[in-house]
């Protein structure tokens, strides 16, 4: 790791990806690995302002996977990087599935689209959500644009804006907010 926070190599637009090559700052990929980077953030801000334990723990594992993830974005797919990059997994994402199952088992059953809100708590839970899904997104455009991405990547950030939202409605059971039903005018 470098001692110095400011090196000054980014100055004029440009920065390097895992491997060396120089790109622009603009290009999808830092994009991509820059909002998984925000969804990091927002994560951290979600396990400060909830209270239930075991949550807040998964909440760390997964700011482990995204740095996973944005390492696995951050690399020139056609160099070999000198440092062990560490794998995304398929547990990974059954561990989210079975998170989501176990909430679920003590939340009611959704009858209707939910709006954001109810606690600060929970609308942040929600933007996490939402800053999930547009990672999810530039993920798919790097597909779609043949720039590697790993599948189980697509799918982990598919499985953990699920996940979210699950655990949105669970933090409001917790807490005992009401959920604000989206009531669409007729």
């Amino acid at each position: 790791m470098a001692t110095k926070i400011y090196t000054k190599t980014g100055d004029k637009g440009t920065t390097s990806l895992i491997g060396g090559t120089k790109v622009p700052k603009s290009h999808i990929r830092i994009e991509t690995y820059g909002t998984v980077d925000e969804l990091n953030s927002y994560i951290g801000l979600v396990n400060d302002l909830i209270t239930d334990s075991h949550s807040k723990i998964l909440l760390k594992e997964i700011q482990d996977r995204l740095f996973t993830v944005g390492s696995s974005l951050a690399c020139d797919p056609d160099k070999e990087p000198s440092l062990k990059i560490p794998d995304l997994k398929e547990s990974d994402v059954e561990l989210l599935e079975k998170e989501i199952d176990k909430m679920n088992t003590v939340l009611p059953a959704m009858k209707h689209f939910i709006l954001p809100g109810g606690s600060v708590a929970v609308s942040h839970t929600h933007i996490a959500r939402c800053v999930c899904r547009r990672a999810e997104r530039l993920c798919v455009n790097m597909q779609f644009q043949e720039l590697a991405v790993e599948a189980v990547v697509i799918k982990y950030l598919n499985r953990l804006s699920d996940y979210l939202f699950v655990l949105a409605r669970y933090v409001a059971h917790l807490a005992n907010v009401e959920e604000i039903a989206w009531r669409p005018r007729v």
